[in-house]
């Protein structure tokens, strides 16, 4: 694209680069004495695409978080955003480094989520580290905005967003190695997508190799979708997280890129490296066996001394209430301190069960809990169980599968205590 001088009170002086989604530029904003950076949309745009970046572009304009390019306008064909002075993402790099870039990426992500807001291209390139390691994650939604315009895709190691359409009903976005198995498929696409590209970008930010070559894009999409993965290059410490982020049924991946914080302290390797712990089903039916009717099986611990009561509120998600005392809709602690689970009701009078992270003011419902009650945690604080009417369930705080240990013979006292009940097998 030929450069500009001067987009409005921008005067451009310099170039920074230029792919499918547009060129990119350095600017002085002459009204505010400070640099920018300025993308300016290819010109083969049709009106319609350049209103729905506008729109989107403003959407994005209200993202505030340290890890996430701050967008400062749109002018004609142009959005503004803050310069970052960084590299792209690269590996390979220390176990340590690894781990606050990834924190810091997760943390972004989990912001954008948590707005609706999809990045849909995450990929190394729109991933910069400053020079103090800071990480900038850039183009947050900037596919969807231009979804349906066919651009050149070029070298596939350093191929530009692709956008084309793949089927009557569905459109091809991302690039190409890095994109999620459904987006392949021109399928509809939600956060969990962005999470296959979270597991992509770390495989690579860990093992310094490309997980999808190939000499073009059909090659490399053919590899998205089929090439088996062999993880054992990723350090023990991460290879649980990089897994289930790199599951190629979006049922069965990680559902919530929150969840990702509970792999990256190695607990996961350090529970199973324990010989002499039961598999925790089994342990849980035994402990139920065990009980007679009274709440021990909770395995409550005496608080250490000297340490206080926390006290804080949980804001009810809209259209959702504590039903009654029967529904035990008590909030429970992991053992970790890390997170709460609750029953709570809807407008039909429906339970299912819910999840608040501590470090999150956000709450989600984990999906096929419904009639569940008396929720309690694994020792690991990595799975809840639950009861129904007639059956003892376990559910990841990923989401997942629902899992159903054993069917459960209730009586009156088992609302109150699940001892007043027992396992059928």
């Amino acid at each position: 694209m030929p450069a500009p001088t001067q987009i409005a009170h921008y005067k451009i002086t310099g170039k920074l680069g230029e792919g499918g989604m547009g060129a990119v530029y350095r600017a002085t904003d002459t009204k505010l004495n400070r640099e920018v950076a300025i993308k300016i949309l290819p010109g083969a745009l049709d009106a319609d695409r350049v209103a729905r970046f506008a729109r989107e572009a403003q959407v994005l304009a209200a993202m505030n978080h340290p890890n996430i390019a701050t967008i400062y306008g749109v002018e004609d064909r142009a959005i503004i955003m803050e310069l970052v002075d960084g590299q792209p993402l690269k590996g390979p790099v220390s176990e340590d480094t690894a781990l606050s870039l990834i924190t810091q990426l997760i943390d972004a992500l989990e912001y954008a989520h948590e707005k609706t807001i999809i990045h849909r291209d995450l990929k190394p390139a729109n991933i910069l580290v400053t020079a103090d390691g800071r990480v900038k994650v850039l183009d947050f939604g900037l596919a969807k905005a231009l979804a349906g315009e066919r651009v050149g895709t070029g070298n596939p190691e350093t191929s530009p967003t692709l956008t084309m359409r793949a089927t009557e009903v569905g459109l091809i976005m991302g690039t190409a190695s890095y994109m999620a198995p459904e987006q392949a498929r021109g399928a509809t696409v939600d956060k969990r997508a962005d999470i296959w590209s979270f597991g992509v970008v770390l495989y690579e930010l860990l093992t310094g190799k490309r997980l999808f070559g190939g000499d073009n894009v059909s090659d490399i999409l053919a590899d998205v979708l089929k090439q088996e993965i062999d993880f054992s290059p990723v350090p023990a410490r991460f290879r649980k997280l990089v897994s289930l982020c790199l599951t190629r049924d979006p049922k069965l991946r990680m559902r919530d890129i929150a969840a990702a914080r509970h792999f990256l302290d190695g607990a996961v390797e350090k529970v199973a490296a324990k010989p002499s712990r039961l598999p925790w089903a089994v342990a849980a039916g035994a402990l139920l066996l065990a009980v007679a009717s009274t709440t021990a099986w909770l395995w409550p611990r005496p608080a250490p001394p000297g340490v206080g009561s926390v006290r804080f509120q949980i804001p009810l998600p809209e259209e959702t209430n504590l039903g009654n005392a029967r529904a035990m809709a008590t909030a429970v602690p992991s053992p970790d301190g890390k997170h709460i689970a609750l029953v709570l009701h809807d407008k039909q009078g429906t339970s299912h069960l819910w999840l608040r992270s501590l470090a999150s003011t956000q709450m989600r419902m984990l999906e096929r809990t419904e009639n569940g009650f008396t929720p309690f945690w694994s020792p690991d604080s990595q799975s809840i169980a639950y009861f129904t009417a007639d059956k003892l369930m376990r559910v990841s705080i990923t989401g997942g599968t629902v899992q159903s240990i054993c069917a459960y013979e209730m009586t009156n006292l088992a609302y109150a205590s699940p001892g007043g009940g027992r396992c059928l097998g």
